[in-house]
Formats: C-alpha cells, sequence, structure tokens
C-alpha cells in the first residue's frame, strides 16, 4: 500500500538518480562548478521533487500536472549529459548508464501517469 510519496519506486530511483549525478559531477572542471555541473544537478533534483510535490497534491490532475514536470526534467537531464559528454567531461560509458537510468525512470513514470488517469473518473451525463 502506498501511503506515501516514498513508498513509490519511482521516487526511490530518481533519488538515486540525483545521487549519482552529484558524483558525476565531482569529476567536472572547477569552472562548471555553478554552470554545466550546476543545472546537470538542478535537472536530476527536479524528478523526484516533482513526484513528491505532485503526490501530495489533493487532486489526480495535478499529480499528472507534476509528473509531466519530472518527465521533462528527465530530458532536460539527458540533454545535459549529451553536452558533457560533447565536453569531454564524461566518456561513453557514463553516458549509456545515465542514459539508462534515465529511460528506466521514464518508463515508471510514464506506467504512473497511465495509473492516475485510470482513477479519474470521466464526468457522465446527466439522464
Amino acid at each position: 500500500m502506498i501511503k506515501s510519496y516514498r513508498d513509490l519506486e519511482v521516487w526511490q530511483k530518481s533519488m538515486d538518480l540525483v545521487v549519482a549525478r552529484y558524483q558525476l559531477t565531482k569529476a567536472f572542471p572547477k569552472n562548471e562548478t555553478y554552470g554545466l555541473a550546476s543545472q546537470l544537478q538542478r535537472a536530476a533534483v527536479s524528478v523526484p521533487s516533482n513526484i513528491a510535490e505532485g503526490r501530495q497534491r489533493q487532486h489526480s490532475k495535478e499529480f499528472l500536472q507534476y509528473l509531466s514536470m519530472a518527465y521533462a526534467s528527465l530530458a532536460e537531464l539527458e540533454t545535459h549529459v549529451q553536452i558533457s559528454r560533447r565536453l569531454n567531461y564524461i566518456d561513453e560509458h557514463q553516458v549509456n548508464n545515465g542514459l539508462d537510468k534515465t529511460a528506466e525512470i521514464g518508463r515508471m513514470i510514464n506506467g504512473l501517469r497511465k495509473s492516475v488517469k485510470n482513477r479519474i473518473r470521466p464526468l457522465t451525463p446527466n439522464p
């Protein structure tokens, strides 16, 4: 039974992703501390944050909106990872590992979105 956003596996995996992205950016050049490294970290943090905030909302439609934002943050994160590779801050293995994780979380978010949508009952016209 899901009592809290903390019980959601997608939130847990997203939190693991945040830690992994912070560890990844430790090796970035010092001049990127407030640049790409910060943007990559903020995009990663945004994923579980949006899942948590949306789950705490009172209405399913709001939760769906926050899940969409979490999904968009994954795309932003993937873009930052690709830029990091092009700048030779990370290697191809790190890119692939990161993209595998974001793809898994993306699938989980989509599954959760479908589940939430199925719980929303359409309005039935009065007879």
